[in-house]
């Protein structure tokens, strides 16, 4: 009986597995990756160059901007140099008629309340206005010296000559503030303008010197030359005796400088009233521009 039961058990296949040894490799296969999951590796491949795509992209998109921002530069520039190129010459240069317009136009503006009338009489005369257009070059001090030379071949060597008169210049130079003033000084005060027997070259303006040391100082000085801001000059001329005209022959306005703003000794309201109202208004000034004694210069 044994036996037969012993030989039953051994009717079993041999690679009988029992259930549960089943499930248990049932299980284990459901984890062996399929589809996508078996694909792990490759993906972990496929985010990498995905990353690099992305990056140089970035990298791309960077240096689109780069090059975007130079030409927006580079763009700019070209319209500041067109700006340059293109902007309106000097007044300055203009002929004695335009010159003479111009001039009046600015005078309205100072004697606003005056008729039309009454501004004529005021008028600068358009045969006191001298001609410059022979000059072709800048306008600028740089060139100062050479401008006279050519322009103003009477101012060149009157101003060599030994000055007869204390506060007595041939030349008056208007300038809109002191340190345009202390740079005409310095060009004026030239040996190629006044050789060795010119007078001195006076500096008028009214930042830390006042009056009265003008005043003293013009009184004991022979002069070739005065610069000065009109404030100043405009007092000395009318208020006191020590700025003669008898020997004065020229007065340059310093019309091609501009100012931080862009504006000219005319374009500022207070140096243009001082111009017109104490400098070319003043009587013995009128009357020597007149009389064809006075000529007035546009630099």
């Amino acid at each position: 009986m044994s036996l037969q039961q012993h030989t039953r058990g051994d009717d079993l296949d041999d690679d009988f597995v029992p259930d549960d040894l089943v499930a248990m490799s049932e299980e284990e296969d459901d984890n062996v990756p399929e589809g996508e999951d078996a694909l792990f590796s490759a993906d972990e491949g496929d985010g990498g160059e995905a990353e690099a795509t992305k990056k140089e992209a970035a990298a791309v998109k960077k240096r689109k901007r780069r090059e975007k921002e130079k030409e927006r530069k580079a763009k700019k520039l070209r319209m500041q140099e067109s700006t340059e190129v293109v902007s309106p010459a000097s007044i300055a240069m203009q002929p004695p008629p335009a010159l003479s317009d111009y001039l009046s136009s600015m005078q309205a503006k100072t004697f606003s309340k005056m008729s039309a009338i009454e501004l004529a009489d005021v008028q600068i005369p358009e045969s006191a206005i001298a001609d410059t257009t022979v000059w072709t070059g800048s306008r600028n001090l740089d060139q100062l010296v050479e401008f006279i030379t050519k322009t103003l071949p009477t101012l060149r060597t009157r101003l060599a000559q030994r000055p007869k008169s204390n506060g007595a210049p041939t030349l008056l130079f208007i300038a809109g503030a002191a340190l345009r003033v202390a740079d005409v000084t310095r060009i004026l005060r030239d040996k190629a303008l006044r050789g060795e027997k010119g007078g001195d070259v006076a500096k008028l303006f009214a930042r830390h010197f006042k009056l009265e040391d003008h005043v003293a100082y013009l009184k004991r000085t022979k002069l070739a030359a005065a610069a000065g801001t009109p404030g100043r000059l405009g007092k000395l001329l009318c208020d006191t005796d020590a700025l003669s005209t008898a020997q004065l022959t020229h007065i340059i306005l310093d019309i091609s400088h501009q100012d931080s703003k862009k504006r000219n000794l005319l374009d500022i309201p207070e140096t243009r009233d001082e111009v017109f109202k104490a400098v070319l208004g003043c009587p013995k000034v009128v009357q020597g521009m007149k009389s064809g004694k006075i000529q007035l210069v546009l630099l």
